[in-house]
């Protein structure tokens, strides 16, 4: 009988980045399977830990060593053995810690939380029991705020007290009041005569009880019929009914109304695409498909039909979307075509609303999970399909530890599930093109919209020449035009600007001083609402100074534009029309999203004013002009991909009119109006960018000509920062290949964040064995410094060089 537990302990550190053995104690040994949760003593704490494997023999010599668990979190594993299978081959395939892949694929709420206690040992020491006035045990908090806490020390070194660590899980359930009967209904009939006639409401309620039956129901449901809060408790109080917290699931979308739809007839290239998939789905192989459609030309009723073909052979689906602003609509669709068999996981979903949804897939009551990248490690167990809608979209790319991109998890799972991708965008990745180019994607297209409707026209507008006639406003004379126009014949419009806040930073018009983070390289954003400078990466604030810090002159002013700035000036111009502002700022608050996008869609505002987020996914019958305010933002960012992002944002958002009946324009307001980028953008010229983009990225050798792998190091001591970089740079030059090219060291683009100064390597290569080997023994050999604060991170296939 198994009577070891290997168990991952809550410590993300490469030096205990292993399983650890522990004794499985005697009435646990037939209960404890690989994927639960259980505390184990380390050191001299209790962790949260995940057990990979049981087993009967242990690698270490005297098992008399070995401590025992101590405590068991869950009645069955929460993680499965494709769950434990996958986070082994992330922590291999990008020298992850185990337990942080692992954490990730749970809710927050199923994470570890860990407590201090000092427990009183001699009962003696008068001055120690005064202290915990007579209970055994006192929490940390307590102890520190005592008068006596310069002796805690002292104590626990003599043995009078101890300190113990508790770990415990935060999951928390909602419940409800609800009442049941305590009485037979002859019982009841007989409490009816015995009330009387003048007790008239306990009669009413003795009534609703004989109806009840043996049912439960909640209080509120109980009142709705008149029976008020005093009744209730008197009926208590006589035993004739019991009142009872009831758990209750926390259903984000409780009392929304979602208009049932039935599924679409195809046309005829929407009815080829289907049919290859559902081929695929039929013949349980695993297979990737990529779906290059043009905006509005109907993905998604192709992922509703093929996800209904998977539900009608016993599989489940995943759909990935991503942006949270995406997903309302989304939502929509989902819930009115499949209603509760649909689940949906993202951030904006309180903690304890994503463990219930999280729950719902793992009891097996919802067989489609909508939501964004984490949402990837739904627990389902039969998958048949996997989706990734706008697949070219870099938020499917987790940017902090533990590093992943959803699309490589997608691939693995439908790997292990024998079943198809469906990789869908407009504008795809260069990549993935190039992968279906070669084949190892099956490429299949739609190429036109639905019902024939014509692609926008899309008109660029040199700013240069409108500066040149004298128009400093944000808006160019042809799209303001157009803004009215659409105004008057209620018509909605869409604006985009890639920038939050009021304007882009401040300036003295005399000494030329900026205002910039004390604490990152990078200037401080106005924002107007309480005449704040905030700096977008480590949330420092300081008030708008009233003259120059460094002149005293009173002439310091906002340049640039930010979305409040777009909306006041559009308002000055034109002081009827009604806007919608849906940015980072706006859209903090649960259910933000959702409410803007449902205002917009009834047509109670003219204008829906944005950033990127409003750029692709939406689909409003009534917009027919779409204004992007500044087209090039993106090319000044130092990244290789800085076309290719230039031209998919106007891409997507120049799909968002012209959807339906009604004919679309776009206006692309510019410096930079002869750059491919747009120039292709104007016409969705997809093949013609991807070709011409091609050519740069085999001339200067970046992806898909090479793969890449950035290597950054970062501290408070700038000296040893650099230091630190040149020597990983030299000891890569020693182990990896001479057709490896290494670009570095060298400071990041943004020198220093939260105080910390930044280092990097960019390391390109078309075969290289050893490199994760090699990048391996660069963290072991740091170990000592990292605990010292250094940070030594490496990013597989960057999508922020930033």
């Amino acid at each position: 009988m198994p009577s070891i537990a290997k168990v991952i302990v809550d410590t993300p550190a490469m030096t205990v980045d292993r399983p650890f053995d522990y004794l499985i104690p005697q009435q646990w040994q037939t209960v404890i399977q690989p994927g639960m949760r259980v505390a184990v003593p380390f050191g001299p704490r209790q962790l949260l830990g995940f057990v990979v494997a049981v087993a009967d023999v242990s690698d270490v010599t005297d098992i008399t060593k070995l401590k025992s668990v101590t405590e068991l979190f869950d009645v069955r594993p929460v993680l499965t053995p494709e769950m434990l299978a996958l986070g082994e081959w992330m922590a291999q395939d990008s020298l992850n810690f185990r337990i942080s892949i692992f954490q990730t694929m749970l809710p927050n709420l199923m994470r570890g939380s860990y407590e201090k206690y000092v427990v009183l040992k001699n009962w003696e020491n008068t001055a120690a029991v005064a202290l915990f006035e007579g209970a055994e045990t006192l929490d940390w908090q307590t102890v520190q705020a005592s008068p006596h806490v310069h002796n805690v020390q002292k104590w626990v070194s003599e043995g009078d007290l101890a300190t113990v660590y508790r770990v415990s899980s935060k999951e928390t359930k909602k419940t409800k009041r609800a009442l049941k009967n305590c009485l037979t209904t002859a019982a009841l009939l007989a409490a009816v005569e015995a009330v009387g006639s003048k007790a008239k409401a306990q009669q009413k309620a003795l009534y609703q009880l004989i109806d009840l039956g043996e049912s439960e129901c909640f209080v509120d449901e109980f009142k709705q019929a008149g029976v008020s809060d005093t009744t209730i408790r008197t009926l208590e109080a006589k035993g004739y009914l019991t009142v009872f917290q009831k758990e209750v699931d926390r259903d984000p979308y409780a009392g929304v109304a979602f208009e049932p739809s039935e599924p679409l007839l195809l046309t005829a290239q929407q009815q080829q695409v289907y049919e290859r998939i559902y081929a695929v789905q039929q013949a349980g192989v695993t297979k990737t498909f990529l779906l290059h459609g043009v905006t509005g030309s109907g993905k998604t009723e192709i992922y509703l039909q093929t996800i209904a073909q998977a539900l009608a052979a016993g599989k489940q689906a995943i759909m990935l979307v991503p942006e949270i602003a995406l997903t309302p609509q989304m939502v929509n669709r989902f819930k009115g075509r499949f209603g509760e068999k649909v689940a949906v996981l993202h951030s904006a979903l309180s903690a304890g609303e994503r463990l219930d949804e999280w729950q719902k897939i793992e009891r097996q009551e919802a067989s489609i999970v909508v939501g964004a990248r984490s949402a990837i490690f739904a627990p389902l167990t039969n998958i048949g399909l996997i989706i990734i809608d706008e697949e070219h979209e870099a938020t499917y790319k987790q940017e902090d530890y533990p590093r992943y991109h959803a699309r490589d998890i997608a691939l693995w799972r439908a790997d292990y599930h024998n079943c198809p991708v469906v990789l869908g965008s407009a504008t795809p990745n260069v990549e993935s093109f190039a992968r279906a180019a070669k084949g190892v994607y099956e490429l299949v297209q739609l190429p036109e919209r639905i019902n024939q409707q014509p692609l926008p026209l899309v008109e660029v507008v040199d700013l240069k020449d409108e500066q040149r006639a004298g128009n400093n406003s944000s808006f160019s004379r042809v799209l303001l035009e157009k803004i009215k126009d659409r105004h008057q014949k209620g018509e909605q419009t869409v604006l985009m600007l890639n920038r939050r806040g009021f304007a882009s930073f401040v300036m003295c018009r005399d000494c030329g001083f900026v205002p910039e983070c004390p604490h990152c390289s990078i200037t401080l954003t106005y924002h107007k609402r309480g005449h704040q400078l905030k700096c977008h990466y480590c949330g420092h604030q300081a008030p708008m100074p009233p003259t120059c810090p460094s002149c005293q002159s009173p002439h310091i002013r906002q340049y640039g534009t930010g979305t409040q700035k777009i909306e006041e000036e559009l308002l000055e111009l034109l002081p009827s029309i009604r806007i919608i502002r849906m940015d980072v700022d706006t859209t903090t608050r649960k259910g933000s999203h959702e409410k803007l996008l449902r205002a917009f869609g009834n047509k109670e505002a003219d204008v829906l004013l944005g950033t990127q987020m409003i750029a692709k996914g939406l689909d409003f019958a009534n917009i027919t002009l779409v204004g992007v305010l500044n087209g090039d933002t993106a090319l000044n960012v130092p990244d290789f991909r800085a076309a290719e992002r230039t031209f998919q944002l106007l891409t997507q958002v120049s799909g968002r009119a012209g959807r339906h009946h009604l004919i679309g324009e776009v206006i692309v307001q510019t410096f930079n109006p002869d750059h491919y980028s747009i120039q292709l953008a104007k016409y969705q010229n997809y093949i013609g960018f991807y070709n011409h983009e091609m050519q740069l990225r085999k001339l200067t050798g970046y992806p898909p000509y090479y793969l890449t792998t950035l290597v950054q190091v970062s501290s408070t001591d700038e000296r040893k920062g650099e230091q630190t970089m040149a020597q990983i740079v030299q000891f890569l030059k020693r182990e990896l290949g001479e057709q490896t090219i290494l670009l570095g060291p060298t400071p990041a683009p943004i020198a220093k964040i939260n105080n910390r100064y930044r280092y990097q390597c960019l390391i390109k290569y078309k075969i290289e064995p050893a490199l994760r080997e090699t990048l391996r023994r660069v963290l072991e050999s740091y170990q000592k410094e990292i605990r010292n604060g250094l940070s030594v991170s490496i990013d597989f296939e960057p999508y922020m060089m930033m």
